[in-house]
């Protein structure tokens, strides 16, 4: 009995060496990807400040466009604009649908595992897809024609699948506790789901939204299909614009002006990290202010 004891302490000492090694491999390996990651983005950003920021002048930043300062300023405000309309939709309806999938169905159901599939389905599709759907569907069937709106409403469904999957998650990730401890003090589902469940998924929330913003600005060929490339401010909802990315796409491609299209992409990461910090903040401010509250 004294010798299997013995064999047994020897055979779990040996699996614990074998797991903790295994553990430091893991650990090296995550650090080495995460290393090599900041290097590779941080490299890429150095690279394009160095090449865009000689160039950044008063001229591009004029009100009118011309073939002389290849002014960005309408397509700050067009980008602008068409961050807020395409992320209002997607949110609006990205939310509604996470909210329905996590706390009104099963999650084993046909009906649930049908929709995630064609949602997961949906947000592996080339943007470009998207691009000839959108200039078919609301460019010729609705006759929107290039416009402001056109391109709004074909970036709201390439971000609706990202942001469902996003908020749905956050969803699920409150415990079940806040629901059951909500409901028993004769709160109802609804009231549950939008004074307790909702604030305490805010940060997973605001994250989707935020990988939202990403692929908004910095689309290109969905936006030339449905949005058009008027380098002008925008009338109506229906003007032709272009935004930052598609901006800087048309002069690089245009071989005249590649120090104005690296310039234009210092500005375009200058903008996705102002609003980056701000939905951080925002968001950072309205957890203390649940964690305050409760």
């Amino acid at each position: 009995m004294k010798l299997l004891n013995q064999t047994n302490a020897s055979a779990g000492v040996s699996t614990a060496k074998t797991i903790s090694k295994r553990a430091m491999a893991l650990k090296i390996l995550a650090l080495i990807a995460t290393v090599v990651t900041l290097a590779l983005i941080g490299g890429m950003m150095i690279f394009i400040l160095i090449k865009g920021v000689p160039f950044i002048n008063q001229s591009l930043f004029e009100v009118q466009y011309n073939s002389e300062n290849q002014s960005l300023f309408s397509s700050v405000v067009d980008t602008v604009l068409m961050t807020v309309i395409a992320l209002s939709i997607a949110g609006i309806l990205g939310i509604g649908a996470a909210i329905y999938l996590a706390e009104y169905t099963h999650s084993q159901s046909k009906l649930v595992v049908s929709i995630r599939y064609a949602f997961e389905t949906l947000a592996g599709i080339p943007s470009i897809i998207y691009g000839l759907f959108g200039m078919l569907l609301f460019v010729v069937y609705f006759k929107m024609g290039y416009s402001l709106l056109a391109g709004s409403l074909t970036l709201a469904i390439m971000c609706l699948p990202l942001v469902m999957r996003t908020t749905e998650e956050a969803l699920l990730a409150v415990p079940t506790s806040y629901r059951e401890g909500s409901l028993a003090l004769g709160a109802g589902r609804l009231r549950t789901i939008f004074q307790i469940v909702l604030p305490a998924a805010n940060p997973g929330i605001v994250s989707g939204l935020l990988l939202g913003v990403g692929r908004i600005m910095g689309e290109t060929a969905a936006l030339i299909f449905t949005a058009g490339t008027v380098a002008a401010l925008p009338a109506s909802l229906f003007s032709s614009v272009r935004t930052l990315s598609v901006h800087m796409y048309v002069l690089a491609s245009e071989g005249l002006y590649i120090d104005k299209a690296y310039a234009t992409a210092v500005v375009l990461l200058a903008l996705v990290a102002v609003i980056n910090v701000a939905s951080w903040l925002m968001s950072a401010r309205l957890e203390r202010k649940n964690y305050g509250s409760a």
